[in-house]
């Protein structure tokens, strides 16, 4: 029977972590093991400094293992002590916020839990979802209210041909970003990463002893090079699917490189 590992980034309460098992459940067995709260941001972190424990909770009608970690400590735990054996698919969302550009792929915890499963060589999909308010993508997802019927749509078909033919030589992971407004008839393009999403700012202020403290804040660029995620989401409203490698190895020509050295 195929077996499917589902994790999220946004905690094990997410209603987009429901979406996401309703867009796999026909399809196999989901095992679902995500963090027990919020865990945006941490990239592929793992915890390696203390123990992990790990909860039962029935949340939106399906039974899941809540982790006390980051995405990546809930898919190695689900892999290695929980199914004990490589599922046909991990998928990873639905993330509340879209994650494009390098900016994303190198932080994002929904990006980090699909790469940690196809360091394993596992059929790995990543999905997220545009949001228009920023604040979004901080609020308890627990309530959160959004239309994810397209997404879950989208996100059934492109796994069913994953776990059928399987991926790609030399695509470890798919990178699907589903538009706020998205319909059955969005246009899908399949994109490379934009150079940035954020344009990086901190602001410093005082507490009231006086003393700084910092926000890392930054505006989002709407606009990219042609062919990006960027352009295609932000811009022009479609749906992207990035394919992704582990290897960041680049393409550049090694002769210039040992000129360095």
């Amino acid at each position: 029977m195929t077996k499917i590992l589902l994790t999220n980034d946004d905690g094990v309460y997410s209603t987009g972590l429901k979406a996401a098992y309703d867009s796999v459940q026909d399809l196999g067995e989901v095992i679902v093991v995500a963090p027990s709260s919020q865990k945006s941001g941490v990239g592929r972190g793992i915890s390696i400094f203390e123990p992990l424990r790990v909860s039962f909770a029935c949340v939106n009608g399906f039974r899941a293992y809540a982790v006390a970690g980051t995405p990546t400590d809930s898919v190695i735990i689900g892999l290695f002590s929980i199914m004990k054996e490589h599922p046909d698919l991990v998928l990873s969302g639905f993330n509340v916020g879209e994650n494009i550009s390098t900016d994303a792929v190198t932080t994002s915890g929904t990006i980090g839990a699909a790469l940690e499963a196809a360091s394993y060589g596992i059929p790995a999909i990543a999905a997220s979802i545009q949001v228009l308010d920023e604040g979004d993508k901080f609020d308890d997802h627990r309530a959160y209210s959004y239309d994810f019927e397209v997404g879950i749509k989208i996100v059934n078909r492109i796994a069913k041909n994953v776990i059928k033919k399987g991926l790609p030589d030399g695509v470890d992971l798919l990178n699907i970003n589903i538009p706020r407004h998205a319909t059955m008839d969005t246009e899908i393009e399949i994109t490379r990463l934009a150079r940035k999403i954020f344009l990086t700012g901190v602001e410093k202020r005082n507490d009231p002893r006086g003393r700084p403290y910092y926000w890392i804040n930054g505006e989002l660029i709407r606009d990219a090079e042609e062919g990006t995620d960027v352009k295609a989401v932000m811009k022009k409203g479609n749906i992207s699917v990035t394919p992704l490698s582990l290897d960041s190895t680049t393409r550049a020509d090694f002769r210039k490189i040992d000129e360095l050295l």
